[in-house]
């Protein structure tokens, strides 16, 4: 894969979505680097409103949250007509065989695994959103 453009997500708005800190922090800063608007939310009702409000470009999902958990999440998303149509990758730590495709077939765009790193976030994300025309005519792919 070719170099990410440090521009690559300038004017995208983005929402984030987990309970733990540190997660959430490491990913609201490399996608600030990138360019995007990013929202945030450490549970799935104050999420919801985030994604309501924003209408971002994608969502990265938890699975793991208290009270109601990214599985939750995803059947509220797409039980709204409203928000439906709008990607969201799912995002845990404890990713077993046939996770990925559990994620799937729920209505989760994709799958990335914890913990996320500087070193190999954006990559795995680009990998993951190349299916959107806007970032793959962006990167010529």
């Amino acid at each position: 894969m070719q170099q990410i453009p440090d521009d690559l997500l300038v004017g995208w708005d983005i929402v984030v979505l987990d309970d733990e800190e540190d997660s959430l922090e490491v990913a609201e800063v490399i996608l600030l680097e990138y360019g995007a608007n990013v929202y945030t939310a450490s549970n799935v009702k104050d999420g919801l409103e985030v994604v309501r409000n924003a209408k971002p470009r994608f969502v990265i999902s938890d699975l793991s949250m208290p009270v109601m958990d990214g599985w939750g999440f995803i059947h509220s998303m797409k039980a709204d007509r409203s928000l439906a149509e709008i990607p969201v990758i799912a995002l845990t730590a404890h990713a077993m065989v046939g996770d990925r495709e559990r994620a799937i077939t729920a209505g989760f765009h994709n799958y990335l695994t914890k913990p996320l790193t500087v070193d190999t976030f954006m990559s795995d994300l680009v990998k993951l959103l190349i299916d959107i025309p806007e970032l793959a005519d962006y990167l010529n792919i």
